[in-house]
């Protein structure tokens, strides 16, 4: 059953403790962390402080959306700080494989982003080994842009690879995710929504994960 993983990028920092209550309301059961380094993406976005913080505040699933350059140098100090999820981009990992292993051994699920423009065909060496493979739906660097429809065909192609090849990866979707898309990528195979602006965004975050959540839901419960 796909999971909603709220992303704080677009909540309210001066009230977010609170905010992320809502989102356990609603049943949310993991948080989408971005973090930006203003080098690999044209944005600055938070840091470990903020992890270290949510971690002392919730229980939720911290999962760590790494858009840096370098991104193994920092993997350790997210997890001390309380990641649960790590996950690095392909395009800034050159040594891709070892990097996943050292988030494993350090007791987190390793998961590699790729960009739009980016193959899936670059994972085919480490897609035994990774947790979680996120396809990101907009050009990363900024909340609120909007789905590119392309996306939804890489998720169904890499649904496909998944089932042929016997992988346990999960699939998560990243980008201008909403009610209007959530039930296609579920139907396509993605079992992570990051949801930003169309969950802080709402006057009701709860309300917002509850129906983002039936939304993707809907094509297990139909086929069930």
């Amino acid at each position: 059953m796909p999971e909603i993983s709220p992303s704080i990028l677009a909540a309210d920092f001066t009230v977010l403790g609170e905010q992320v209550r809502q989102a356990e309301l609603g049943g949310a059961q993991m948080l989408h962390v971005d973090v930006m380094d203003g080098h690999f993406v044209p944005n600055i976005s938070i840091g470990i402080p903020v992890v270290e913080s949510l971690a002392r505040c919730t229980d939720l699933v911290l999962d760590c959306h790494l858009m840096m350059t370098h991104p193994e140098d920092y993997t350790q100090a997210f997890v001390d700080a309380g990641a649960k999820m790590v996950t690095i981009h392909q395009e800034t990992s050159p040594h891709l494989g070892r990097t996943i292993g050292k988030i494993q051994s350090s007791g987190a699920a390793a998961g590699v982003a790729l960009n739009p423009a980016t193959p899936l065909n670059t994972l085919d060496e480490v897609l035994a080994d990774v947790d979680l493979v996120l396809i990101m739906s907009v050009h990363p660097g900024y909340g609120g842009q909007s789905f590119l429809p392309a996306s939804l065909d890489k998720v169904r192609r890499l649904g496909e690879l998944r089932r042929q090849s016997g992988h346990k990866f999960r699939i998560q979707v990243d980008g201008g995710v909403n009610m209007d898309n959530a039930e296609q990528l579920a139907a396509a195979g993605c079992d992570i929504l990051v949801a930003g602006s169309s969950v802080f965004g709402a006057d009701d975050i709860a309300a917002a994960v509850r129906a983002l959540s039936a939304r993707a839901n809907l094509p297990a419960l139909v086929n069930a």
